[in-house]
């Protein structure tokens, strides 16, 4: 359970990992975005990060990280000893086959090192869900979540039962060709229903309290209570998702996350974009309405100074019982992200590994 479990270093109460969305800024290209994915996750393994996943989203300026797989065989080949995965890849826009040989040719390019975390939203909207997915499978949902990962479950262990129509089907790389080791499976979740799932197979939790924060703690109850020990895991192990940014000072922090703020302000409003600059943060003219969104959504953000964010995120471990904290630092560009989490970890005292 090494690979699931993190040990915590410095003085932080429990692992630090991060969680990159890849974003993109106004003035910045998709490229840029990718090299410094590259850089963040080096320096997240030279300072003693456990884990750097990506995750899973379509048709938004914003965000680079379509390709999830594709981009962890890239930062496989930059790095050497960090935990890789998905934050998750979106199960029902695949077949399960193909996640099964993605994943198992990600282990066999970094055996030990990678992490299948599995959501079941479509990670876009219902015209992007629809151009992925084709009509035949536009219908499957919530429902039909446990059967898909079931099978997938199947393709990793290649344990199809006689008589089964994908008996004699393998997915490759994979057990049939003698590899010991498969990826382990994380449920990812915002609410009850991956929760319950996750608890009762056994598996790792996944919350993502950065933007659902008010069901954080339901959904983590509601796991430990339903979780049942399986070959994979015999005690809980819950993560979540946390949206922090620590600058030198705490206005340039502020300055940097109202960008992720308004960015947020017009994917819910229909009208995504690149993320914008600070100065063009500062320059929006925000409505009542939309000022009481920004300032709800604020409220989930830790940022500020390297102590500030320090103490915010052992607040939130404490309040939580969360037995990992994986850092998302949304700011506008590259460096700033890089900096907040160089700044995170020099205030745990994490290791220059």
């Amino acid at each position: 359970m090494d690979h699931i479990r993190g040990t915590a270093t410095g003085t932080a109460p429990v692992p630090l990992s991060v969680l990159d969305l890849v974003t993109v800024g106004s003035g910045h290209t998709a490229t840029e975005a990718l090299r410094t994915s590259v850089d963040i996750a080096k320096l997240a393994e030279r300072r003693g990060y456990h884990r750097h996943w990506v995750a899973e989203h379509h048709s938004m300026p914003g965000v680079a990280s379509s390709s999830p797989a594709v981009i962890l065989a890239h930062l496989a080949a930059h790095t050497e000893r960090i935990r890789l995965g998905s934050g998750g890849v979106m199960l029902p826009n695949h077949a399960p086959l193909v996640i099964a040989e993605q994943f198992g040719t990600l282990e066999a390019l970094a055996p030990g090192r990678i992490d299948l975390g599995l959501g079941r939203a479509p990670g876009t909207d219902g015209a992007t869900a629809a151009a992925l997915r084709r009509t035949d499978r536009l219908n499957e949902g919530a429902d039909d979540f446990p059967q898909q990962l079931a099978e997938l479950t199947r393709f990793l262990d290649d344990d199809f039962p006689d008589g089964h129509p994908y008996a004699r089907i393998h997915a490759v790389p994979g057990p049939v060709q003698g590899s010991a080791a498969r990826p382990p499976v994380w449920l990812l979740g915002s609410s009850g229903f991956s929760a319950r799932l996750a608890g009762m197979l056994g598996l790792p939790f996944a919350f993502a309290h950065h933007f659902s924060a008010r069901n954080t703690i339901p959904a983590l109850d509601l796991y430990r209570d339903s979780f049942r020990p399986s070959q994979l895991l015999d005690a809980p192990y819950a993560l979540i998702g946390v949206s922090a940014l620590a600058g030198d000072d705490a206005r340039e922090a502020r300055r940097q996350v109202m960008t992720g703020a308004l960015s947020m302000l017009r994917l819910r409003s229909g009208r995504p974009g690149l993320i914008p600059t600070p100065e063009e943060a500062e320059a929006y003219a925000f409505t009542s309405m939309e000022r009481e969104f920004v300032d709800s959504w604020l409220a989930n953000v830790i940022h500020g100074t390297p102590d500030e964010v320090r103490t915010g995120l052992d607040d939130l471990q404490k309040r939580t019982g969360a037995d990992e904290l994986m850092i998302t630092a949304n700011g506008h560009g590259g460096r700033t992200r890089l900096r907040s989490y160089e700044l995170i970890a020099d205030a745990y005292g994490l290791p220059v590994l």
